[in-house]
């Protein structure tokens, strides 16, 4: 049975694995990414030097790398990232770089897309011929699945929708949808800085009745419901998965953002589409990366 070297590179973490054909992983771990530090560079020297270390004591028949950033799968290239997250890694040829380094074959893809391949193979798209796949965190991205296949469009950046407009603001869609947003504002009726917060004390202080809390998350999942409502409306997909870690708290925000869809979006125009959340956790990305490259040996 073939094994497969796959890496996760976020903002914070670079999440990573061994892991065989059938899924089953023979060894996990995890690094601080540091690119703002590191920078480019320092990133491939990181995936080289995990490969490496796998090969070292296993056979492995290729490498899978779904990162940040708008990518060229076809090139394995980064064609945009932030400078601010990610400075100089803008045009970096990873994909060419590391199976240099390594000696295998390497293929990169955005970890939007990749995490939507892995709920579309193993989660909660399972078995749906169209699926859009939001991930939602400090920023909003999302991905759009036809039978199990990212599209990436004519630029690769398909799928971006942290960048939409919604509701008349002069602000962008994951400045008033995401987890940042909930925080900042549960922070300010706190009187606290939002880097003291986290997600999981705001639910807590909801729990307990704090007005302020609810309203911050009510807010946060009446913003997001109405990005959801404009994709569905848009796109019509057989599924649409929700992900990111606050979505652990499917059971307050799920009746909310449902609710709040079914009232922006008439009936006919959301037939057909079912609202669910994401079941892979932080292992989406590596499974959808298994998933592309077994699909490359077809």
């Amino acid at each position: 049975m073939s094994n497969f070297i796959v890496i996760d590179i976020g903002g914070t973490y670079m999440k990573y694995g061994l892991v065989s054909e059938d899924g089953t992983f023979k060894h996990r771990g995890k690094m601080p990414t540091r690119a703002k530090t590191d920078g480019a560079d320092g990133i491939v020297e990181k995936c080289a030097g995990i490969a490496k270390e796998y090969l070292g004591h296993f056979y492995a028949d290729g490498i899978g790398i779904s990162t940040a950033g708008i990518v060229n799968p076809q090139e394995g290239s980064i064609v945009f990232a932030g400078e601010g997250s990610f400075p100089g890694y803008t045009g970096t040829q990873l994909g060419a770089r590391v199976a240099e380094a390594a000696g295998l074959p390497c293929i990169v893809e955005n970890d939007a897309n990749a995490a939507a391949v892995g709920e579309g193979w193993r989660g909660a798209a399972k078995g749906a011929a169209s699926a859009f796949v939001m991930m939602v965190g400090t920023g909003v991205g999302g991905a759009l699945l036809l039978d199990g296949r990212p599209y990436h469009g004519a630029g690769y950046s398909s799928g971006e929708v942290g960048f939409m407009r919604v509701h008349g603001e002069h602000r962008i869609f994951e400045e008033i949808a995401s987890t940042r947003a909930m925080l900042q504002e549960a922070a300010f009726s706190h009187n606290v800085s939002p880097a003291e917060l986290t997600g999981e004390q705001v639910f807590a202080w909801a729990r307990q009745g704090d007005a302020d809390a609810i309203a911050a998350i009510a807010h946060f999942a009446d913003n997001l419901a109405e990005g959801v409502a404009d994709i569905i409306a848009l796109l019509n997909p057989e599924v649409f998965v929700l992900g990111g870690g606050v979505m652990a708290q499917q059971a307050i925000l799920g009746p909310r953002i449902q609710q709040r869809v079914e009232q922006l979006v008439p009936e006919a125009l959301r037939q057909g589409t079912r609202l669910a959340f994401a079941r892979l956790g932080n292992d989406a990305c590596l499974y959808g990366m298994l998933k592309l490259l077994l699909d490359t040996r077809k």
